[in-house]
């Protein structure tokens, strides 16, 4: 199982109360959090081993194809960013591997570990609350999809992503094209929306196929394609996550003592009961 790090820290922070604070009087709401989503996870998906991946915050290639990628995301709080130091070396703890890339981001790192897990013959888990990880989903890679106000993520296989999306995990990087990413700044096709975008790939196949196909489009959807064709390829481009040669982590189990003398370090004692199954 590979987790976006970020992510759940990112959603730790938001989602406690910083009230919850550690040995330092420092909040650990996002390290808590972080910790108890895997740990949901590998009760019940029991993976071989489990990497918590960090990266880039945006990789170099992105931002040079388009200045405006991440762009509007604002600096990391103080006081995430202080826990964020100190998440490391509780996963490690905990069992489970820190893994990290200079050049690309942790979606990226990801992918690449589910390939090479695949093709060793296994399978994976990514859990994520990104929905351009769906372009990995495949039935042997199945994407754990965070979720507001539910306890576990949802199990995402390829007929999930075609029945939540209208497209296929193959077409994500076309439909993040069409539709665009608020929240990686790619605007997308000027007047085309997800219903609208999910439409075309359903019909046409690719961007590509759909670019050719604009002169038989809506005369607003028809501009848009051929105005803004270079810059749809563009976008595909920096929708679409990178292979990197990484290393297989061997089979670890949880670390549920390690991990409980290190929350109880943290100042984190109720962690530390719950791994040691006393609550």
């Amino acid at each position: 199982m590979v987790t976006d790090a970020p992510h759940l820290l990112y959603r730790g922070f938001f989602a406690l109360p910083d009230s919850i604070k550690g040995a330092d009087g420092e909040p650990v709401n996002a390290l808590l959090g972080s910790v108890n989503q895997t740990l949901w996870c590998v009760e019940r998906y029991m993976p071989r081993a489990v990497v918590m991946c960090f990266g880039q915050e945006s990789a170099d290639y992105r931002v040079e194809a388009f200045p405006a990628y991440h762009a509007d995301r604002p600096p990391m709080p103080d006081p995430l960013a202080h826990q964020w130091e100190r998440a490391p070396a509780l996963y490690e703890a905990l069992g489970w591997k820190v893994m990290s890339h200079d050049e690309l981001e942790a979606d990226d790192l990801m992918h690449s570990l589910c390939v090479a897990e695949v093709e060793a013959g296994g399978k994976a888990y990514i859990l994520t609350g990104d929905r351009d990880m769906f372009q990995c989903a495949t039935d042997d890679v199945h994407v754990l999809m965070q979720r507001a106000r539910q306890e576990g993520p949802d199990d995402m296989g390829p007929a999930e992503v075609l029945e939540a999306y209208g497209v296929t995990p193959e077409q994500v990087p076309d439909f993040i094209a069409l539709r665009g990413d608020p929240s990686d700044g790619l605007p997308g096709a000027k007047g085309i929306g997800e219903k609208t975008a999910a439409d075309l790939l359903r019909r046409h196949g690719s961007l590509e196929a759909t670019i050719d196909a604009a002169i038989r489009e809506k005369p607003a959807v028809r501009r848009a394609l051929i105005e803004q064709a270079d810059e749809l390829r563009a976008f595909k481009d920096i929708a679409t996550l990178r292979d990197a040669d990484v290393e297989l982590p061997a089979d670890r189990e949880t670390d549920r003592e390690g991990g409980a003398a290190a929350a109880e370090e943290l100042g984190m004692n109720r962690l530390a009961r719950r791994l040691r199954g006393e609550d």
